[in-house]
């Protein structure tokens, strides 16, 4: 469900995550999309796992009502929600985007099939290619950390996420169910998950 990070080109004197989505897509478009969000350093800001059950920390119980708010924050952009996790370090769900306004009305072709995401808008010669950002995943995910990196800083906890996301289409129901069973079994198989620090 991963991908391999390349970090060999840098902008502004630093270096930076090459992006690995897909360059035809337009994350407005209409499709079910797995995300993982992760705490800078992998730090336990959200809770426990205790026999198999994820306990909220007070920033975990704001994580997840804060996601639940995104339905309603953007009514616009008929946006539906899957499972989703909030763990120790690091969040997953699953977020639909259905037919809009916004969305795209370019055609795709050719996409290929299993390929996995970083966050980092599409362009072409230098341009977005596919309109607005602000109503697509980017724009959902960017308001969800925003949200609670806001209510971090106004209780003094020390909190920060880790940039970017990880980010996949489900392209068919049998994916949509394989990632549904990761997402609800996260818990019970904390001690073999690759954030397990």
């Amino acid at each position: 469900l991963y991908i391999t990070l390349n970090m060999s080109v840098k902008f502004k004197n630093k270096y930076r995550i090459d992006s690995h989505r897909l360059k035809n897509w337009d994350y407005a478009k209409e499709a079910n999309y797995f995300i993982t969000i992760c705490t800078k350093n992998m730090k336990h800001y959200f809770g426990d796992i205790i026999d198999g059950e994820m306990n909220l920390s007070e920033l975990g119980k704001i994580t997840h009502s804060e996601w639940l708010k995104t339905i309603d924050l953007r009514p616009d952009m008929n946006i539906s929600f899957g499972e989703f996790i909030i763990m120790p370090n690091h969040f997953h769900a699953i977020v639909s985007i259905g037919e809009n306004q916004y969305n795209s009305k370019n055609i795709i072709s050719s996409i290929p099939i299993s390929t996995d995401a970083m966050h980092c808008i599409s362009v072409d010669n230098g341009k977005n290619i596919f309109g607005p950002q602000r109503k697509n995943l980017a724009s959902i995910i960017r308001g969800f950390k925003s949200a609670i990196t806001t209510y971090a800083r106004k209780n003094d906890i020390p909190f920060n996420w880790q940039p970017n996301y990880h980010d996949s289409i489900i392209w068919n129901q049998k994916s949509f169910y394989n990632i549904t069973n990761y997402i609800i079994n996260n818990p019970k198989k904390w001690e073999e998950d690759k954030h397990h620090t």
